[in-house]
């Protein structure tokens, strides 16, 4: 079990928080992916991190560098991108480039950011993740974390957080098309619409 999981299942299970994850289909983890789940809450890093049982990388806002457990992982295996910076965001998505195709997987948040609905939707996507996935022929892995935000919305300070037990529901991998063009945003549409599907299912 690598460091950063250890990390993570110990403070999930020291605080009372369990995860129940469903599998549309078996998931071949010594296939690459991009990880592609929706945003609500702070556990969302720590249930990819329990989630995935391959090394990968997280490509996330640079402010993850100023907390003293991220900023261990941001400063090493992960990518930083500064939003507002143009340079920052080519840097980080040539490194994400050279990691899929070194065969590593990479986790992203595809919504950019955690929203300030409550409760949460799952909004539009930034069109990156699906830009390198189709770049490099790398399967999406659609990931729905159903309801971490009843047990930790955003980071905590507006509701609190409470121990509970986090479903998760891993929809079957999504190949890019390698016709040329616009496919990535074909492929964009295409898990956009299958995570809202289950999405507005399990939170009716």
């Amino acid at each position: 079990m690598s460091f950063r999981r250890w990390i993570s299942l110990a403070g999930i299970y020291a605080v009372g928080i369990r995860i129940r994850v469903e599998y549309e289909t078996p998931i071949d983890w010594s296939q690459n992916y991009v990880l592609c789940a929706n945003h609500t809450s702070f556990l969302d890093i720590t249930i990819l991190n329990y989630l995935c049982k391959s090394p990968f990388s997280f490509m996330g806002k640079i402010e993850l560098l100023k907390n003293p457990v991220t900023r261990i992982f941001f400063q090493t295996i992960d990518i930083p991108v500064k939003r507002d910076s143009k340079i920052s965001a080519f840097k980080a998505y040539k490194r994400a480039l050279e990691l899929l195709q070194e065969g590593k997987s990479l986790a992203i948040f595809p919504e950019g950011r955690i929203e300030h609905d409550y409760p949460p939707l799952l909004h539009r996507f930034k069109s990156g993740a699906f830009r390198m996935a189709y770049a490099n022929q790398t399967p999406i892995l659609p990931i729905v974390i159903q309801d971490a935000w009843q047990i930790l919305w955003d980071d905590g300070k507006t509701y609190g957080a409470k121990p509970g037990v986090i479903h998760v529901k891993v929809l079957a991998p999504i190949i890019p098309n390698a016709d040329g063009g616009e496919a990535f945003s074909s492929l964009e549409a295409e898990v956009y619409h299958k995570m809202k599907e289950a999405w507005n299912i399990c939170n009716k």
